[in-house]
């Protein structure tokens, strides 16, 4: 007589849509022997969410955890995520390449919704993933300003350079022309409020408000810099250490070589780009500004390599880190301690001083944070009107009223 082995939890994988989620509930004993117990499919909405928990009650017998591993499906997932958070159950997520390439491996090589939500459960079964937080309401709410300033940007953009090629077509239309000034004249109207109302958020919570202000003491490092990389990282709550937060901003290094061959290193850029594209633009204002730490390490990169991009890419890595740095010891960026720091790992361990003391946020009563006027996309068009080194600055001062 076949006897039961002692089950250590059940694990639920869950393939979601839009409209709908493929669930798939499976048993783990002490051996590490899998079955599939049930699978059912449910609407992505609360009925749904409640229907998925009986459904668990049902097919769930023993007294073991329950772990629910679910792919990160655009936004699609949140809702259920957060739902699921509330319930008390364990909540894992997982980037879609992470998945795909599991079930690569193990030889799945059919897919639909149900294989990749049995793919999912078998993933739980055998790997342990670090329990899903959802993003706090202030840094979500920020996440939506600062994307929503980087949509309308990027969409005047596109009319600028729809006017441009009217401008220097063989033919041109006047009606054409005024319609794309008038658009272009109401994103800059959003534009500015955007930004207003991204410093006026800031200033609803102290504690935000003050460590932005210690990090903008970096010479063009601005407000809407700072407010992009911590509502990408939800204040830097997601990452344990320096390297996580490189991988997912995209600045991990990747080699190529095998055996004769060696290929390009590079940065792999499979992470988060609005915190690249952001960090675009403080690199060349901190190199511009002559910030020495800054200036120090583009003049080093571009003397081994000839290549100014690289030298701009490994000076937006060191802003991400140093900014990771400060927020996380609530330290104040000190200039002048950067001109006796050493290079390689020694530099890492001595980067950052203790902060002054004394200081406390009624200090911030009237700050001024600079935030550039030239973005990423018009920097093609108007660094000609960027030379090293001169002084004035192209950009406009925000004030942070307390």
């Amino acid at each position: 007589m076949k006897t039961m082995k002692k089950l250590i939890k059940y694990v639920i994988g869950i393939d979601i849509a839009k409209d709908k989620f493929d669930a798939c509930l499976m048993s783990v004993d002490i051996e590490l022997n899998y079955k599939v117990k049930s699978t059912h499919q449910f609407s992505n909405n609360p009925k749904g969410f409640k229907e998925l928990q009986l459904w668990q009650k049902k097919h769930c017998i023993e007294i073991v955890p329950v772990q629910i591993l679910m792919e990160a499906s655009g936004v699609y997932h949140e809702k259920l995520a957060i739902w699921l958070t509330d319930q008390k159950f364990q909540v894992f997520v997982v980037l879609p390449n992470k998945a795909r390439k599991f079930m690569q491996a193990i030889g799945l090589k059919s897919k639909n919704d149900k294989i990749d939500a049995q793919g999912l459960a078998l993933m739980c079964a055998q790997q342990k993933f670090d329990l899903w937080k959802p993003i706090a309401k202030f840094y979500y709410e920020l996440r939506l300003l600062t994307r929503h300033y980087q949509s309308t940007q990027e969409a005047k953009t596109m009319f600028n350079n729809q006017q441009h090629a009217l401008k220097y077509s063989g033919y041109s239309s006047k009606t054409v022309s005024k319609q794309l000034n008038l658009t272009i004249a109401l994103f800059d109207k959003q534009i500015k409020e955007s930004k207003k109302s991204i410093v006026e958020f800031i200033n609803t919570n102290d504690e935000v408000k003050r460590k932005v202000y210690q990090i903008c003491k970096i010479k063009g490092v601005d407000v809407l810099t700072v407010a992009t990389v911590i509502a990408e990282t939800s204040g830097f709550e997601l990452f344990k250490n320096i390297r996580q937060l490189a991988s997912y901003a995209g600045y991990d290094v990747i080699e190529n070589q095998s055996g004769k061959h060696v290929g390009k290193t590079k940065i792999s850029k499979r992470g988060n780009s609005r915190i690249r594209r952001i960090l675009h633009m403080s690199s060349l204002n901190v190199v511009r500004f002559k910030e020495t730490t800054f200036v120090n390490l583009y003049g080093r990169v571009f003397n081994n390599t000839k290549i100014k991009m690289k030298a701009y890419v490994a000076v937006q890595k060191k802003i991400l880190v140093i900014m990771y740095t400060l927020w996380k010891k609530d330290q104040e960026y000190q200039r002048d301690y950067y001109q006796k720091m050493t290079s390689g790992n020694d530099e890492l361990r001595v980067l950052f001083p203790v902060s002054i003391k004394g200081e406390t946020s009624t200090s911030l009563k009237a700050v001024v944070l600079p935030i550039s006027k030239i973005t990423p996309e018009e920097h093609q068009h108007k660094k000609s009107k960027i030379p090293c080194g001169k002084k004035t600055r192209n950009i406009k001062e925000i004030i942070i009223e307390g």
